[in-house]
């Protein structure tokens, strides 16, 4: 199967489907991370959306998904494209309550990283992704928390310049789940 991993530029999902026997391209404005970094585009989606992608799995900057721009998908060239699979993964947040609910919501606790971290996914043409390892968490009081977060239940990775791409970072777990379930 053909692959884009759109807005990816860790390898993380890229590298699983390769591994699966998939011919996968990774696409992000960032240069390439992880063992394939061959089988990356620099530049934008839009460059290669159209070439025949079997499945895509597009991990976008939310900015670009706001309400007040959706009109223009459908007004320019190359923004609609004919993928018959589409996963789209993004964190809570506008998509869920001005354009549609999710499909599913993840963390990555059920995928076998010591991580909480709620995950939205808007799937066409993919069934809902099955988890397939719990992490137990450590309890604080009455409340579970695992290793990405503190006893309050804030994120651990303080403000810094590298702070945003450590976030964006798919959990190696999801990513072989994605791999391993939809490939």
């Amino acid at each position: 199967m053909r692959v884009l991993v759109a807005c990816e530029f860790s390898g993380r999902v890229r590298d699983q489907f390769i591994s699966q026997g998939h011919q996968a391209v990774s696409c992000d404005l960032l240069p390439a991370e992880g063992e394939n970094t061959e089988s990356h585009y620099q530049g934008e989606v839009g460059d290669i959306i159209m070439d025949g992608w079997d499945m895509m799995i597009a991990f976008p900057p939310c900015t670009y998904l706001c309400s007040s721009g959706l009109h223009w998908n459908r007004r320019v060239d190359g923004r609609q494209a004919n993928i018959r699979r589409i996963a789209l993964e993004n964190p809570v947040g506008c998509i869920s309550t001005r354009i549609r609910p999710p499909d599913q919501t993840i963390h990555p606790y059920q995928f076998g990283d010591d991580a909480s971290k709620r995950t939205c996914l808007w799937l066409r043409g993919l069934p809902k992704l099955r988890p397939t390892a719990y992490v137990e968490p450590r309890w604080v009081g009455t409340r579970p928390r695992w290793a990405n977060q503190t006893d309050s239940g804030q994120n651990r990775l303080a403000p810094s310049p590298t702070r945003a791409k450590q976030r964006s970072t798919t959990y190696p777990g999801i990513a072989q789940a994605m791999a391993r379930q939809w490939g």
